[in-house]
């Protein structure tokens, strides 16, 4: 279907989604909330698609936050509808089953973030600034902001960015592990390209066992992530991609993976 707030491409197996409100600094309202929600939805059930790249169009802005000219005079009701939306939205980019990465050119602030946290990895421009700066508008992050980024970074990083509300470069950031990599910003989509396609060319099963052993390793104890990661473990030698792997690295070749 064709979008009226994205852009898509494809490259081999690679799916770059690129959120196109530049006028806006690519700020979420409910129809590009909508419109991501499909487009992973596609990109889940497209087995051509092994990985997924999410983009802002511009150097500006990856995702400046929500719309707030959209959601300011929203009910307290309608605001909670709001949230719910867009944790749906989130979720359903952290449970995709396939690598999604955010490539972070620019400003990456509330519901920016919010949405970047959902993917796997973050990959950023010196030029990016990053923060939950709703605490200067008498908001909360409700994109999941408080729990992805405690969970990611760590309480006190997630009190620091909620609690101050002030944005931080992506060295900071990188520091306190709200991003994977820094690259200057002519290095950027170079830097991402070749993660995309080094995922691109792993196995798909076994990248959906790691997405899915890694999240669930967030809500179980050690003794049930343990036995959880046995099974997912076991489950990778009933696939063809193990066979062929384990028989490439003894014939000293380069494995082809077919996601079977």
């Amino acid at each position: 279907m064709g979008f009226g707030n994205l852009l898509t491409a494809d490259r081999g197996g690679v799916r770059t989604i690129t959120v196109n409100r530049p006028d806006k600094l690519n700020a979420l309202d409910r129809q590009t909330i909508g419109e991501l929600q499909i487009a992973f939805d596609q990109a889940r059930h497209d087995d051509a698609v092994r990985v997924v790249v999410l983009a802002g169009a511009g150097e500006k802005a990856f995702v400046a936050g929500a719309d707030i000219a959209e959601f300011s005079s929203l009910s307290p009701m309608q605001a909670v509808a709001f949230a719910q939306a867009g944790q749906r939205m989130t979720c359903s980019i952290e449970t995709l089953g396939k690598p999604v990465i955010a490539r972070l050119g620019g400003y990456a602030l509330g519901g920016g973030l919010e949405l970047a946290m959902a993917c796997h990895l973050r990959i950023a421009s010196t030029r990016a600034r990053i923060g939950q700066p709703e605490i200067n508008l008498g908001l909360i992050p409700g994109f999941g902001g408080t729990q992805r980024l405690a969970r990611l970074a760590g309480r006190a990083a997630a009190l620091e960015l909620c609690l101050l509300g002030t944005p931080i470069d992506a060295a900071r950031a990188l520091q306190l592990g709200v991003v994977n990599r820094v690259v200057e910003p002519d290095a950027l989509d170079a830097e991402v390209a070749t993660i995309a396609d080094q995922l691109a060319a792993a196995a798909p099963q076994a990248l959906a066992g790691i997405l899915d052993t890694v999240l669930a390793a967030g809500d179980l104890g050690i003794g049930d992530g343990l036995a959880y990661e046995a099974k997912a473990f076991g489950l990778c030698f009933s696939t063809a991609d193990a066979r062929e792997g384990t028989a490439a690295f003894l014939e000293r070749r380069k494995p082809a993976f077919k996601g079977s």
